[in-house]
This record gives C-alpha cells, sequence and structure tokens, in this order.
C-alpha cells in the first residue's frame, strides 16, 4: 500500500536524482498526522465548549493535583505562551467561571489560577473524549508497533530538542 508521501517522494526522486529525500519519508508523514491530530482533537475540544488553547491552560491545572492550582507564570510555561496572551485566556475561562484568580498571599506580585469544580468537570469530560479519539486512530496499530512508535517519536523528540553542537 503507498499513500500520499510515497507519492511525492517518488516524484522528487525523479526531478532531483542529486538530492536523498528520505527525511521526507518521515517527516511528511509527521506533518500530514499532526494535521489530523489537530482537527480530530479540536473536534473533540468543541464538543466540550472547549477550544485547544482552553483545553492547555485546563489540562495543565488539572494534571497538577489538589488543589489544582498554578501560578500564571507556571501556567505560561507550561503552555509555552506569553504572559499577556495568558492573561487574555485567563479573563475568558473566569468568566466561564473555569477558574478562579486570586493574589499568592506570601508573593503579592504572583497571580494564582485554580480550577473549579466546573472546570474540572469540564476538562475531565474533554480528555476522555479526546482519550477516545486518540485510541480509535492508534488502533489502527498493534501494540508492538505502538512501542516502537512510542520510542522512536521519543528519540526524535529529544534530537529535536538539543541544541546542535557547532
Amino acid at each position: 500500500m503507498i499513500d500520499e508521501v510515497d507519492q511525492i517522494v517518488s516524484a522528487w526522486r525523479r526531478e532531483r536524482p542529486d538530492l536523498d529525500v528520505a527525511p521526507l519519508e518521515v517527516l511528511s508523514r509527521v506533518s500530514r498526522l499532526a494535521a489530523v491530530l489537530d482537527e480530530r482533537r479540536a473536534d473533540a475540544f468543541v464538543e466540550h465548549g472547549l477550544q485547544a488553547h482552553e483545553f492547555d491552560v485546563l489540562a495543565a491545572l488539572r494534571r497538577s493535583g489538589d488543589p489544582f492550582e498554578l501560578t500564571a507564570g507556571e501556567l505560561c510555561a507550561l503552555t509555552h505562551v506569553t504572559s499577556g496572551t495568558m492573561t487574555s485566556r485567563l479573563d475568558r475561562l473566569s468568566a466561564r467561571k473555569f477558574v478562579t484568580r486570586h493574589n499568592d498571599p506570601s508573593d503579592g506580585r504572583l497571580v494564582r489560577v485554580r480550577l473549579t469544580s466546573t472546570g474540572r468537570r469540564r476538562i475531565d469530560a474533554a480528555f476522555s473524549a479526546l482519550l477516545d479519539t486518540e485510541r480509535d486512530l492508534l488502533g489502527a496499530l498493534p501494540d508492538a508497533k505502538r512501542a516502537e512508535l512510542v520510542d522512536a517519536l521519543r528519540d526524535l523528540l529529544l534530537a529535536a530538542n538539543t541544541p546542535a553542537v557547532t
């Protein structure tokens, strides 16, 4: 069986035999799979009235454990956004009663964000839907291949995040 990436790689090999296009065989598939995954995730989140960035914030709070509270700065770091972007997200999540904010009692400069019971119910339902969607997608792979893929993708991600030595 061939897919569209096989066709693209074949065409490039024909047109540019002087280049090693082997990276496309992996990374073009990863890119296309990421797009499919983003779409499926968005659908799972929409079912629960969330956007992906809202899910990210609520999920970070939920994973933090009881009392499901982090500083705004910690949320920025965990979700890879600026403080201005986080403020906007927290404003919307607060308005929907998914989170509350308060000053840190020991350091008034810090804002602490806490997941509400409403927010917890919402993130728990959305996370369950996400896992169902992702389990369905991964069902195409036997367990042994899935384990190999986990290891290979971990290695690739670690390599991608390691600074190049020059």
